[in-house]
């Protein structure tokens, strides 16, 4: 859909289109969260286990008074003699964590009632997230679909990769118009999910960006299978005004081949609307407790990487107070 006014934007309005030079910009914003297992103690992600899979080296977890079983090994022994307490230093194996960012580019994204659409929302997660695996040093790949393709970027551990991700993304995100001629496939998120299967045999952390338009049983099929052998967190993306529409007012509704203008003073259809958006919105969130996949929904009314930070890390951007 497209909310009326924004089909003749150009893609120099910020929020209806994504600028690669904004997207890059947004790597000074990625810090202070992860989108790894461990996370600060008020991240809504903390409490996960960390893992002890064999990797990259070791990290320092605590330092805690000595157990029965005890490696001595681990002893401290200047902490020993300063407590006069036995004490050892724990700690846990690193490995490698490749993330994969499945990133929604279809019809259905271009919408936005307020700060932008939810097309330049997943691009600018889309950012965030890579330059934030970047930054831990791990290997980062990316999924960009729209309703033709699914272009597969493997996982590299490079800022090549992250701008040839972001400029993937951009390019699929000027491609979107209210005019389009472009027909409507909902059953591309089941693509991507089916490539991510393939590219992703264990280790990975995935997320999902999307509006999950067209989710269905196959889709938590995939998700399900995608995250027993890899950490998946789903990231949905959603518009305050499919959660209470206005009372009146004309919208401009868009399937790619046919474009109609929907009277919201009609009670029938504004329930209608509300109804379908938070039935489908309600099912992803239902996968938090239901598959173990956390569930983080962001809204395009917000600045995105504040809801990012707020979410997986707990605290003010860097360089917001």
């Amino acid at each position: 859909m497209a909310h009326k006014g924004t089909a003749d934007a150009t893609a120099s309005e910020k929020g209806v289109y994504a600028r690669l030079e904004d997207l890059v910009a947004l790597e000074y914003k990625a810090k202070g969260y992860s989108f790894l297992p461990r996370q600060p103690v008020h991240s809504v992600l903390a409490g996960r286990p960390s893992s002890r899979m064999r990797g990259r080296g070791l990290n320092f977890e605590e330092l805690r008074g000595y157990l029965p079983g005890d490696d001595v090994r681990t002893i401290d022994w200047k902490v020993t003699a300063r407590t006069r307490e036995p004490h050892v230093r724990v700690y846990t194996e690193e490995r490698d964590r490749p993330g994969l960012l499945i990133v929604d580019q279809r019809s259905s994204m271009f919408f936005g009632s307020q700060r932008a659409m939810k097309s330049t929302v997943a691009a600018e997660l889309a950012a965030l997230g890579a330059w934030r695996v970047l930054a831990q040093g791990d290997r980062v790949g990316a999924l960009v679909f729209d309703d033709q393709n699914v272009e597969e970027i493997r996982p590299h551990r490079s800022r090549r990769t992250v701008l040839r991700i972001l400029g993937a993304v951009v390019e699929k995100n000027h491609a979107l118009s209210a005019e389009s001629t472009v027909q409507r496939q909902r059953g591309m998120l089941n693509e991507a999910l089916r490539a991510a299967e393939r590219l992703c045999t264990t280790d990975h952390v995935v997320a999902i960006i999307s509006d999950f338009d067209g989710v269905d049983h196959e889709s938590e099929r995939l998700v399900t299978r995608l995250a027993h052998h890899n950490d998946v967190i789903a990231l949905p993306v959603w518009d305050p005004l499919t959660g209470g529409l206005p009372p009146g007012g004309r919208v401009v509704v868009s399937e790619g081949e046919l474009q109609v203008e929907v009277d919201l003073g009609t009670e029938q259809v504004r329930k209608s609307m509300v109804e379908q958006s938070g039935k489908r919105l309600g099912r992803v969130l239902a996968w938090s407790s239901e598959r173990g996949v956390p569930v983080l929904p962001l809204t395009t009314a917000e600045d995105t990487a504040e809801q990012v930070q707020r979410l997986l890390g707990g605290g003010p951007i860097p360089g917001r107070a």
